[in-house]
């Protein structure tokens, strides 16, 4: 009796060891905390420099959680929770939600790909920016191209999203995913996108596109696919542009040698009636081209710089000017202590031309007086 006892004790914590070793739920997140100076800053009638402590100047301070249980037969499901918020002084981001980066559930196949439901991002945001200074292994939310025109840095995520991803093929992955709308008006604000990427050896590239259909005036209540009224990733508030129709395309390729690691990215992006810079019903388009550098000094020292001109065209504006143009320099240091934290040194200097236009680099605190403006911060990130 006792051999039995002893027998089937040992068969129930085989199985619970084989059940715990076919799922897992992990926490995981990024803090990033830092000191910021601008230059010149236009507030309440007057201008001038400013200082700030500043959360998630490179990656948007986040805690989540991922889930995955096998479930035979190469399929597996898959969830996410992500939360963002403000390390100095522990606000939600994402207009107070409490999953707002991302919350999704799906069914994983390692023969097909993965199809998932909930608040996810779009194929620009999975095939493009990774090959960007946008990047979150670079300088991601700092290095923004003029008011995420084209959204590389997800200022706006799709909500009610069912969305396709492939496995890779010889290097090729691709995927679609649509946001809908929630309403008996099928059309009004809803989301699509579609993309392929291809990675192999030093070479990566990519090709995807948007489009959002009804989000100018939306906000946290509203029940459809895009929410442009909601706070940006690094919980301080972002340039979200909304309008009747959105369509934005973009492209981008890698291309390693050795240490160093080159990139060129081009993406140009529509906006049909929309109430953006003073105007009524306008239309406007935004050509953004990234040339983009990283170089690893040491193991423990990378370098990086990026430069950005944006051709802006507005029609229908009648205060601003209607060709205005920006061109962006980013430069950025980053120290290792370990693999999951580090310190780093950026600088931003943003000049635009163009009637009425001011400076605004992304993160600055606020626009600048003049056409250009110059930002500079250090900071701390730790992983989890």
């Amino acid at each position: 009796m006792k051999t039995i006892r002893l027998a089937a004790a040992g068969s129930a914590a085989l199985v619970a060891s084989v059940a715990q070793a076919q799922s897992s739920v992990t926490l995981y997140g990024i803090l990033d905390a830092g000191i910021m100076y601008t230059n010149n800053v236009s507030k309440n009638g007057s201008s001038g420099h400013l200082w700030q402590a500043t959360s998630g100047n490179i990656n948007g301070t986040r805690f989540g959680l991922r889930g995955t249980e096998d479930l035979g037969g190469g399929l597996s499901a898959i969830f996410v929770l992500e939360n963002g918020f403000n390390i100095q002084n522990g606000k939600q981001a994402q207009d107070g939600r409490l999953f707002g980066r991302q919350s999704w559930v799906g069914i994983s196949s390692t023969e097909f790909g993965a199809i998932t439901l909930g608040r996810q991002y779009d194929f620009l945001t999975d095939f493009i920016e990774p090959l960007t200074s946008i990047a979150g292994t670079f300088g991601d939310t700092g290095f923004i191209h003029p008011f995420d025109n084209d959204n590389l840095d997800h200022s706006v995520r799709m909500n009610n999203a069912v969305k396709y991803t492939s496995v890779a093929y010889s290097g090729f992955k691709f995927g679609a995913s649509y946001g809908f709308s929630n309403s008996t008006d099928f059309a009004i604000n809803r989301a699509y996108s579609a993309g392929v990427s291809y990675h192999q050896g030093p070479l990566g590239a990519g090709l995807a596109y948007l489009q959002i259909n009804g989000s100018a005036g939306t906000s946290s209540s509203s029940a459809g696919a895009i929410d442009i009224n909601e706070s940006s990733s690094n919980g301080t508030g972002g340039f979200q542009l909304g309008a009747d129709v959105e369509r934005i395309i973009g492209a981008a390729v890698n291309y390693a040698l050795g240490p160093a690691l080159l990139g060129f990215a081009y993406t140009h992006s529509q906006y049909e009636g929309t109430n953006s810079f003073g105007m009524s019903n306008g239309s406007m388009h935004f050509d953004n081209y990234e040339l983009s550098a990283k170089y690893e000094v040491t193991p423990a020292v990378t370098v990086g710089a990026a430069d950005t001109f944006t051709d802006g065209h507005l029609d229908g504006a009648t205060v601003y000017g209607s060709d205005p143009k920006w061109n962006q320099i980013n430069l950025q240091t980053v120290y290792h202590f370990s693999k999951r934290t580090d310190v780093y040194a950026e600088a931003m200097y943003q000049h635009v031309s163009g009637n009425h236009f001011v400076a605004f680099v992304n993160t600055a605190g606020g626009a600048s007086s003049t056409g250009n403006q110059v930002v500079g911060t250090v900071g701390l990130r730790t992983r989890f």
